[in-house]
């Protein structure tokens, strides 16, 4: 009779391990592949922002300085990836103030306004921009609930032994890069 309730009990605590072990592992599946969607929308940009600084070097070719900015922000953006989230953030922020940089110059020149090329690139860029936003929000929203299914009893017990950790959120630190680009013509 007591072997019966024993196992019982063994039988359920076990089961419960199972259930939050899967539960921690869709979460963070979903963390990841929330992950990989904000990658893609950033790659999207990356691709863009070549084309826009050519379109714009051909209006504006003494402006020089500006085009390097980019390019080396673009490059950098791209060159930090994996895991680290506070890096990835960086780079990206860096990325985003540099395009504000380009932006301003075509304020100064009336024709590269009207140039259909540039106005193109411009809304496939604050296109991308948004997708960019919402792939942060939903990864966040993953994040938060990983992040809370680990912290709560019984979880929290179990789940740092099965190796789970908190993940950080995608956030922007700096006030100023708080601003989305402005592409507005």
């Amino acid at each position: 009779m007591i072997t019966n309730i024993v196992l019982a009990i063994v039988a359920v605590l076990l089961l419960a391990l199972i259930t939050m072990y899967n539960g921690l592992i869709r979460l963070k599946n979903r963390v990841d592949e929330s992950y990989s969607d904000m990658d893609v929308q950033m790659k999207r940009r990356y691709d863009l922002i070549p084309n826009l600084v050519e379109t714009v070097k051909g209006y504006a070719a003494h402006e020089q300085g500006t085009f390097e900015k980019v390019v080396a922000a673009r490059n950098l953006a791209m060159a930090t990836g994996g895991e680290d989230v506070a890096k990835k953030l960086a780079a990206e922020n860096a990325l985003s103030s540099t395009l504000k940089s380009l932006f301003a110059l075509s304020e100064n020149y009336p024709d590269l306004k009207a140039s259909q090329n540039f106005l193109q690139l411009q809304q496939e860029l604050t296109d991308t921009e948004d997708k960019i936003m919402a792939s942060r929000r939903f990864y966040n929203g993953n994040v938060r609930d990983f992040n809370t299914k680990l912290q709560v009893f019984p979880t929290n017990v179990f789940g740092r032994m099965l190796g789970f950790a908190v993940r950080k959120f995608f956030e922007v630190t700096n006030e100023a890069e708080k601003s989305p680009v402005n592409v507005k013509f």
